[in-house]
């Protein structure tokens, strides 16, 4: 088994209010989840109305898949246009 752990560091230019981060945040954590089939959470700046970070884990028998894995939701997350992907962290474990 290998467990892969990637957090995501989002800002959200123009939000102005916790609602509007809220909104935005949960959108992308309901997509994500349905299309990836993951567990994702957003784990830190929760009282922040600009910044978020989002944190993803998948598990697999495969590392090559947890890589394109991750590959395809950041692709997902940077052509998304909402927000901005300010840094990408991963790591795998088995």
């Amino acid at each position: 088994m290998i467990v892969g752990v990637m957090t995501a560091h989002i800002t959200l230019p123009g939000v102005t209010s916790l609602k509007g981060k809220r909104s935005i945040i949960k959108s992308l954590i309901g997509r994500l989840k349905s299309r990836f089939n993951i567990s994702i959470s957003e784990v830190d700046h929760q009282d922040s109305k600009t910044n978020a970070i989002i944190g993803i884990a998948v598990v697999c028998n495969e590392a090559r898949f947890i890589d394109r894995q991750f590959d395809s939701i950041i692709n997902f997350m940077r052509n998304d246009g909402r927000f901005l992907l300010v840094q990408i962290e991963r790591e795998k474990f088995s």
